[in-house]
This record gives structure tokens, C-alpha cells and sequence, in this order.
């Protein structure tokens, strides 16, 4: 008895269907793309879409994050990924390679603003301002400072932690940014 019988046609949409899910995925991490935990940006975003998301609202004006090194982590943090993530991916392949070296070159201006070594690797670079902004949620002020005290920063932590409340205009950051969000909502901008 034969339980079941598929069409060739059936079976290639079968395998369409996995293969075009299987793109969307994140890859695993590795020396240029970061690890993020799931829901870094959000409950019901990809890392990617979360992190392209992140960065062109965040990068979009300096009010969005003034005040909030919170949001101006998770903004670095997303420019840190997408350094990576863009490039290896294969889900990107149809992003220019300009928006792919911009969104370098953005990550190397937020360095030097914040006060990250330009030699640091990102996976420390993410665990660090994910620590910090995890401490700050839960209001640990002594944790968070802890957590810029990483070898990774070059300035002491209050001086850090006071670049992430009052990031400038980086138009690197905000142009990279809503390119890359351009390329993944066409016409229509940042969605959430």
C-alpha cells in the first residue's frame, strides 16, 4: 500500500519552498558576523530585517537615540551584525556592494564616536553592548559600567556610556541605512 504519492511538480515546489525558507535564515556566526540571541530587535523580526530596522530609524535622526543608550547600543549593535551578516549571507546577494561598504564604513565612524577599538572583534564588541543594555533595562548602573569596562572600549565608561546617550548625526550610519532598508522594503521604507 503506498501512503504517499507526490507529482514531480509537487515535489519541486516542495523543495522551492524549503530552499526559499532556508535563504531567509541566519547563517551561524563567525569571525566577521556576530552571534545575536533571537529577539535582539524585536519579538517577531528576523535578526536581519531587525537589524536593518534598528539601524535606519535609529541612524535616521540623533533624537531617536538621545538620551537612550539603550537604543544607541542596539543601533551599534545592528551596524556590527549587518558589517557581517550583509556580505557572507547569501540572502543578500542582490545588495549592491556600495550599501555593503558603506554600512562597513558606518560601523568603523560609530567606532570611533563611541570609543570602540577599530581592531576589536565583533562578536565582543555585540557581547558587550548587549550586556550594557541589558543591565541599563533592568536599571544595574554598576553592571553596565562593568560592562564598558571591556577591553574593546578605549575611553573609561562613563565617558562611553555618555557617547551612547548623545550620539551625533553620523550620515554614513543614516545613509547606509535607509539604503539597505530601501533594498529590503522597496518603495516603502523601514517596516516593522
Amino acid at each position: 500500500m503506498r501512503l504517499f504519492s507526490a507529482s514531480p511538480l509537487a515535489l519541486a515546489g516542495a523543495l522551492s519552498l524549503a530552499l526559499s525558507l532556508g535563504a531567509c535564515a541566519t547563517l551561524p556566526a563567525t569571525r566577521n558576523t556576530p552571534f545575536l540571541p533571537a529577539g535582539v530587535f524585536g519579538t517577531y523580526q528576523d535578526n536581519d530585517i531587525g537589524a536593518i530596522n534598528q539601524s535606519a530609524w535609529a541612524f535616521a535622526s540623533p533624537a531617536n537615540t538621545r538620551g537612550n543608550p539603550i537604543e544607541a547600543a542596539r543601533a551599534i549593535i545592528a551596524l556590527e551584525y549587518l558589517s557581517g551578516e550583509l556580505p557572507e549571507n547569501p540572502r543578500w546577494v542582490g545588495m549592491g556592494s556600495t550599501i555593503k561598504f558603506r554600512i562597513n564604513e558606518a560601523r568603523g565612524d560609530l567606532r570611533h564616536i563611541v570609543g570602540i577599538r577599530p581592531d576589536a572583534p565583533p562578536q565582543l564588541v555585540v557581547n558587550a553592548l548587549l550586556a550594557l543594555a541589558w543591565d541599563l533595562q533592568f536599571g544595574n548602573q554598576t553592571a553596565a559600567l562593568q560592562a564598558l569596562a571591556s577591553p574593546v572600549f578605549t575611553q573609561p565608561p562613563r565617558v562611553t556610556l555618555q557617547a551612547l546617550s548623545n550620539l551625533p548625526y553620523v550620515q554614513t550610519a543614516n545613509l547606509a541605512t535607509v539604503r539597505a532598508a530601501e533594498v529590503e522594503f522597496p518603495g516603502g521604507g523601514v517596516r516593522g
